[in-house]
């Protein structure tokens, strides 16, 4: 993807937490590290896990991975070692790229190669690549209960930057970001066009990447001219003050369902895009309006996309007719890894026109020939900007032996559990909770378990969702005390916690990501407890703490803090 290094040479490629990497250092150490997976017996046509944080290493790693004529899969050292085990297998990784301290407990019998372990090899030459070898290989929630592995082309991914660079004008020496999950396909759009052109990727850190105010800061410190912010971030931001001359051109979102507009007279373009995995990050997308009704729709298709709505019988539907969202064109992935069934049920053959990817989606023509997200056809949902399948989390609480059988459903943007405890138990939250964080990551941990004694069915025997108990009557306590604050900066802090939850039930050691908490949320209780204590919390400080009790722990520091820089005259102003 990236043409010819010595087109940009003396440009900055990377930069990471004050660190700085050229073109021509980076295609260096992509060449040597090529080699050392090389003589791990990795060979063109193998796909190599990598699992590494956010850093000029990671970059790095997928440079080499195509240099070795291998495709990459990203994983996210974040998520659990039995989740990242199985990935590794299930792909059929060659090798791992990773640290021995991250890698040796998910690797299993493949090799772990460290990412400086190019050092002393003489670097791999460039060659061209076969636009129909796989580029990269991602993980992604699956109808059937478990996660599914797409295939993308180096075809399907030059496809995506093709456009991307026309559109939002990158050139060399473009400041880009890179915040998106490393596990989340959005990675690979903001990183790929960027090196394409020679512009200049900036990686964000985990404080940036988690608060809309931090983020709005770094960008205009890192003058920033294109960035993506997925919808749960770039919604606040949006609404934020911007100084005219701000470097900012290109504000693009994407994840979940966007229910804002931009403020007027912003100094960059709003991007509202909408796309599957399956269809390489991007299938339609639009600039935003600041004024107009109802919900801001996801645009229309995008350079060398098609797409179509079909109704159940397959026709096509007219213009203001709700119908499943079907996508063709050159951004379609190859398919499933190793499940040939399940491709040929979602990539289907069309007589008019041509291989088509059935999305689950539902939307609408609108009279400006733009289109109208409806939400899923099925159970799928997004949760903080991930694609789940409840189907997958359900599929792992049966797994417990404290459950027979269960159901995961939304209730009111909430992942709601009903398990049907093994004879004779009632489980507690803790004992559900803690296995199941070994199975999955925490956006796909349910806020709310229920325990009925049996699943409520229909005449047809599927799950009757509107006969499941309401959780907000039923569910099981979150901790067998769920303890009660016990000073005051800990009562009025989970007054605050539980009223922007909207829950009663938990007490101060619940952590608030997995009783409903998120982003969003956290910035209302981060905005709601500054003014109660008078301290400047952020919402990294949220992510720290993550209990009640924490939390109000850190916050009586702050104040200490706060205290002991002021002067006397301060403190007798203050006194009255």
């Amino acid at each position: 993807m990236i043409t010819n290094p010595a087109t940009f040479a003396g440009r900055t490629a990377v930069v990471a937490d004050g660190a700085t990497l050229d073109y021509a250092e980076l295609d260096a150490r992509a060449g040597t590290l090529a080699a050392a997976l090389a003589a791990q017996g990795v060979a063109a046509g193998d796909v190599v896990a990598i699992c590494l944080p956010r850093s000029i290493d990671q970059i790095v790693a997928m440079c080499a991975v195509w240099r070795a004529g291998a495709a990459y899969l990203p994983l996210d050292p974040a998520w659990p070692e039995a989740r990242l085990a199985a990935f590794v297998s299930g792909a059929g990784a060659a090798a791992l790229i990773a640290t021995a301290a991250t890698g040796t407990p998910i690797a299993g019998n493949v090799p772990v190669v460290a990412p400086c372990a190019g050092a002393g090899f003489p670097p791999v030459a460039a060659v061209a690549v076969d636009p129909s070898a796989l580029a990269y290989v991602i993980y992604t929630s699956g109808s059937t209960g478990a996660p599914k592995a797409v295939e993308v082309t180096h075809a399907n991914l030059a496809a995506l930057v093709a456009w991307h660079v026309e559109a939002f004008g990158v050139v060399a020496g473009t400041r880009t970001s890179h915040l998106a999950g490393l596990g989340f396909d959005a990675a690979a759009w903001e990183v790929w066009p960027t090196l394409a052109a020679g512009g200049t990727l900036v990686l964000a850190d985990e404080n940036v990447r988690r608060d809309a105010h931090a983020l709005h800061g770094w960008l205009l410190a890192e003058q920033i001219e294109v960035a993506f912010a997925p919808t749960a971030l770039a919604e606040p931001l949006v609404a934020m003050a911007w100084p005219a001359d701000a470097a900012l051109r290109v504000l693009l979102t994407g994840a979940d369902k966007l229910t804002v507009r931009p403020a007027p007279n912003l100094p960059f373009s709003f991007v509202n895009n909408y796309g599957p995995t399956e269809s390489t990050v991007v299938a339609t997308s639009a600039v935003v309006s600041p004024h107009g009704t109802g919900l801001p729709s996801i645009g229309k298709p995008i350079t060398g996309t098609q797409v179509y709505l079909f109704d159940e019988e397959g026709e096509p539907v007219p213009f203001g007719e709700e119908a499943e969202i079907f996508i063709g064109g050159a951004q379609l992935a190859r398919g499933y890894r190793g499940d040939p069934a399940l491709t040929a049920t979602k990539f289907l053959t069309h007589p008019d026109h041509g291989l088509l990817y059935r999305t689950g989606d539902l939307g609408a023509w609108l009279p400006n020939g733009k289109l109208a997200f409806r939400g899923r056809a099925d159970g799928q949902v997004k949760i903080r900007g991930h694609r789940v399948e409840p189907a997958e989390i359900a599929a792992a609480l049966n797994q417990l032996p404290e459950v027979v059988t269960s159901a995961v459903v939304v209730n009111k943007g909430e992942l709601i559990a009903y398990v049907v405890p093994a004879e004779g138990s009632t489980p507690a939250v803790v004992a559900l909770r803690s296995p199941l964080a070994e199975l999955l990551p925490d956006y796909m941990m349910p806020s709310r378990f229920v325990a009925i004694e049996a699943l409520p069915l229909n005449p047809n025997g599927k799950l009757d969702v509107a006969a499941l108990p309401d959780p907000a009557n039923h569910a099981l306590p979150e901790s067998p005390a769920g303890r009660a604050p016990e000073t005051a900066t800990e009562r009025r802090l989970l007054e605050i916690v539980s009223d922007v939850i909207g829950r009663s039930d938990i007490g101060v050691d619940d952590d608030f990501f997995l009783v409903g908490g998120h982003s969003l949320l956290g910035t209302q209780v981060v905005v709601r407890s500054r003014d109660a204590f008078g301290v400047e919390l952020t919402l990294f400080h949220l992510f720290e703490g993550r209990t009640v009790a924490s939390l109000a722990t850190i916050i009586e520091s702050l104040v200490m803090e706060m205290l002991d820089g002021l002067s006397d005259e301060d403190i007798a102003r203050m006194a009255g």
